[in-house]
Parts: C-alpha cells; sequence; structure tokens
C-alpha cells in the first residue's frame, strides 16, 4: 500500500497545473492505441515502476483504455487539464470520475477515483474455489 500512495503521490506532481505542460509535450505516449504506462511518470527500471506497472496489468483493459484516453484528453487540451488521481480499497475495481469545467478565471480540472483491492491482494477470482453445487 505504501508503494501505491507513493505512485500516487508521482502522478499527483505530474499532473499539476504546474507540471502537467510537461507532460503535454509528450502526449503523444497516450494516443490510441498505445498501451498504458508507455508514457510512464514512474521512472522505468525502478522497484516503484514495476509495481506500478503490474497493477495497471491487472485492471481491467476497459479501466487501461479509460485511463489512458482521460490522460491524452487532458493533454490535448489548450492549456493542459490538470489531473487529480487518488485510490481507496476496494472488493472490486471500480472508478468514478469527475470534471470541474473551466471558467472565465480558472482552468477546471479532472479527479479520478481508482477503486481496487490492496496490490498485493489476490482476487477471489483468481483463486481455486468453486461455486457450491447440489446434488
Amino acid at each position: 500500500m505504501a508503494g501505491f500512495q507513493t505512485v500516487l503521490s508521482y502522478l499527483n506532481s505530474a499532473f499539476s497545473r504546474d507540471n502537467i505542460q510537461q507532460l503535454a509535450e509528450k502526449r503523444e505516449n497516450w494516443a490510441p492505441g498505445r498501451k498504458l504506462g508507455q508514457g510512464a511518470v514512474i521512472k522505468e527500471g525502478t522497484r516503484l515502476h514495476a509495481l506500478w506497472m503490474e497493477h495497471l496489468g491487472k485492471m481491467p483493459p476497459s479501466f487501461q483504455e479509460v485511463f489512458r484516453s482521460i490522460v491524452y484528453h487532458a493533454l490535448s487540451t489548450e492549456p493542459p487539464t490538470p489531473i487529480t488521481w487518488a485510490w481507496a480499497p476496494s472488493y472490486d475495481y471500480e472508478l468514478s470520475i469527475w470534471q470541474s469545467p473551466d471558467t472565465p478565471p480558472t482552468k477546471g480540472g479532472i479527479t479520478v477515483l481508482m477503486k481496487s483491492r490492496y496490490p498485493t491482494d489476490a482476487h477471489p477470482a483468481h483463486g481455486t474455489g468453486s461455486f457450491p453445487t447440489s446434488s
């Protein structure tokens, strides 16, 4: 869990109003058809990057595509739209997204709340159990 919170702190810093322009210059890393994580914010070759990529790989493909497209959209706006990332424990994968609109004096923002099991918890669907049967 501590590693996951560390990843989120890196993401929140990179996608903040002060730093998102640097990512916008590399927005094609999140273009349609690209694998999620190819534009990684976490330094490749580190244990933290390996843990993050493992977690991303466990997410349902539809969630991966939603994350990729949110980032691509945010980096494609002028100026880029900041994203706040949050995580909470949950039985299964869940996703909540909201966007505050731009107003004349301020840029809006996107918030993404992802829910999942703790990164090291096995999911019951991958276990060896079976449904009870009746005779």
